[in-house]
């Protein structure tokens, strides 16, 4: 399975993915559902990806042959063609619907055989970041002030702590820290998502990727930050008075 958190700030964009799939509970492979597209000084795309990885890794090769075409930036399947980030989303609901034209027919008595889910996000020249969930059948959500964040894939566990603190005020390294903690959660509660996690943060306008890391089990920082979380939890569980009975 997989658990993918994009996060939209005032100050730019944290995107977080796990990197386990499995088919039953012995056959676990690590494959990588955070992938990027620049071009440093214009444009950079970010997209995370959950579900059939069959679908998603041939979404991936369409948008990479996109972004590669000798058509010039008239192409419709090249992201850096795109003028703005709607524009841009919409050349990824495209390829999620290419690869179910392509592969629909052999598919169909599969019910679930499409189920995928992504989270796209990026910058364009002077306009802001945007950040979008886009959908099996290749429409899609944004996000908003009121709603700075989307998950996709085992998305349950981490959620109450994003929905109680994330703001788009936040400054990026305490949302970063905010994901991590979300993923912590998820990890303890669900074995189907698994380490090393993909992150990557972007500050707005800077128009370039330049912070990525891969946090495996052996990171100090998410092992220290697992702990203390661990203990803060106890504490505050300790100092509200017990219920009457």
């Amino acid at each position: 399975m997989t658990y993918c958190v994009g996060m939209l700030l005032d100050e730019g964009l944290v995107m977080a993915a796990d990197t386990r799939t499995n088919a039953g509970v012995d056959n676990v492979g690590k494959f990588k559902k955070l992938h990027t597209w620049q071009k440093p000084g214009e444009s950079l795309f970010v997209l995370l990806t959950a579900g059939n990885l069959a679908v998603t890794q041939a979404v991936v090769s369409l948008l990479n042959e996109g972004v590669k075409s000798k058509k010039g930036k008239a192409a419709e399947d090249n992201l850096f063609a795109a003028k703005t980030m709607f524009q841009a989303v919409r050349i990824v609901g495209r390829a999620i619907r290419e690869v179910k034209k392509i592969e629909g027919e052999a598919l169909s008595p599969t019910s679930d055989a499409f189920a995928s889910s992504y989270i796209f996000a990026g910058q364009i020249g002077k306009e802001r970041p945007r950040l979008f969930q886009l959908y099996a059948e290749g429409n899609f959500i944004e996000a908003t002030t009121d709603t700075p964040f989307f998950q996709i894939g085992e998305h349950k566990y981490g959620k109450p702590i994003l929905d109680r603190v994330a703001q788009t005020s936040m400054k990026l390294g305490d949302a970063a820290k905010l994901v991590l903690l979300s993923f912590d959660s998820t990890l303890r509660s669900n074995l189907s998502v698994g380490l090393p996690i993909d992150m990557l943060t972007y500050e707005t306008d800077t128009l370039k990727l330049e912070h990525t890391k891969r946090i495996g089990q052996d990171d100090p920082y998410f092992k220290m930050l697992s702990g203390e979380w661990s203990k803060a939890l106890r504490a505050a569980f300790q100092n509200i008075e017990a219920f009457d009975i």
